[in-house]
């Protein structure tokens, strides 16, 4: 039995406490997915009232990094999760000693570095693109002559929606690749694909994996736009990237739920382009189309309750709302019965902000993604 195993000898019931580390929007639907079925949750985050603390039970106002407020959260808990890569690996060790923590650390050591990541898929056989570590500017060119071009040079750690990257066209290093030399970085070579699809998977704590469909993701500005569910891909696609989650998830000892972005090339076959730690954006849709969400998925999984097998039972498109996109959804409800609207409660609009999200159900998704156009998305 693995170590991470080995702590769960009974499930965590309601009315234990979940201690969640991140207090956005993905904090939020977790935690009405843990109140809905009775837990007491706690939410660390720095800003005051953020979309989490807004549905939990008590908030802890603190960085991210502040041991002691950490440990203070794990005293106050009985198992933790966090729902963002970049946490204190170190302080989360240290709060083990006072509330279970299922997902572990060495997750957060894959998954919170692209080089680490890539690394681990590469060494479990699961295909990605040609990549090499970068750290200045001589490993920079010997990096270019190994991997080509056109390649991406991505931060290795910290980058998000697009942000710590640089496209190189040829071997000329541009002055925004060279702003990112500060950090280690990773270069990867870029890929000409079809689509962008993702898949959830979650692994229970009988070590039982469970995925959910295989989606199509619509991108603008590097920042999720749409999601349409399931993918309409050829039927050994969703098997592929059915059989590479299950072996991603077996291969980390998978507690809670993981998201993983994939590329289909041309010739139909996949590469992992990321992984997620938690649930992720382009899982949204499970709300209401399936017949658990990725949500509750993961607070079972966390928890060591079982996870039953997904069901679809609808087809859907999720739109994200990003910036002023939130106050023309606020406009237009009168007008969308059909709309599953959510607005996360954020203190402040602003440009490329993900607001809220609105999902609509339809076995017609040319008539769901109608129904969302009016919503143009941010230029």
């Amino acid at each position: 039995m693995s170590k991470v195993n080995a702590s769960f000898k009974q499930p965590i019931l309601p009315p234990a406490t979940i201690g969640i580390v991140g207090g956005g929007q993905l904090g939020q639907m977790m935690t009405l997915s843990a109140k809905a079925m009775g837990y007491q949750v706690g939410v660390l985050d720095p800003t005051p009232k953020a979309p989490a603390a807004q549905v939990a039970d008590f908030q802890i106002v603190a960085a991210y990094d502040d041991e002691a407020a950490l440990l203070d959260l794990a005293r106050r808990s009985d198992v933790l999760t966090y729902e963002f890569e970049n946490v204190d690996e170190t302080a989360l060790k240290a709060a083990q000693a006072y509330a279970q923590l299922p997902q572990g650390t060495e997750l957060l050591h894959v998954t919170g570095d692209r080089l680490n990541e890539k690394q681990f898929l590469h060494d479990h056989g699961i295909p990605v693109t040609l990549f090499a570590p970068v750290n200045d500017r001589q490993s920079l060119n010997y990096a270019l002559n190994r991997v080509g071009t056109p390649a991406i040079l991505k931060t290795a750690a910290g980058g998000y929606d697009g942000h710590g990257q640089a496209d190189l066209a040829s071997t000329t290093i541009t002055p925004e690749a060279e702003a990112l030399l500060a950090h280690p970085c990773i270069l990867e070579a870029r890929q000409e694909f079809q689509t962008e699809v993702s898949m959830m998977v979650t692994r229970s704590a009988a070590d039982v994996v469970t995925t959910f469909p295989l989606v199509e993701n619509q991108h603008q500005h590097h920042i999720l736009h749409t999601t349409i569910a399931p993918a309409n891909v050829q039927a050994s696609v969703h098997a592929a990237a059915r059989k590479i989650a299950v072996s991603i998830a077996e291969a980390l000892e998978l507690r809670g739920v993981l998201g993983i972005e994939f590329f289909v090339l041309p010739d139909d076959t996949l590469i992992v382009n990321e992984l997620a730690p938690r649930p992720h954006n382009s899982g949204h849709y499970t709300i209401e189309a399936c017949n658990i969400s990725q949500f509750e998925a993961h607070i079972r999984s966390i928890c060591g309750l079982p996870i039953p097998a997904v069901v679809q039972t609808s087809p859907a498109v999720m739109r994200n709302l990003l910036g002023d996109d939130l106050t023309l959804a606020r406009q237009q409800l009168i007008n969308h019965p059909e709309w599953h609207f959510h607005d996360y409660g954020k203190a402040a609009i602003k440009s490329q902000r993900k607001m809220g999200h609105v999902t609509v159900l339809n076995h017609n998704i040319d008539a769901a993604l109608a129904s969302v156009s009016i919503l143009k998305g941010e230029q």
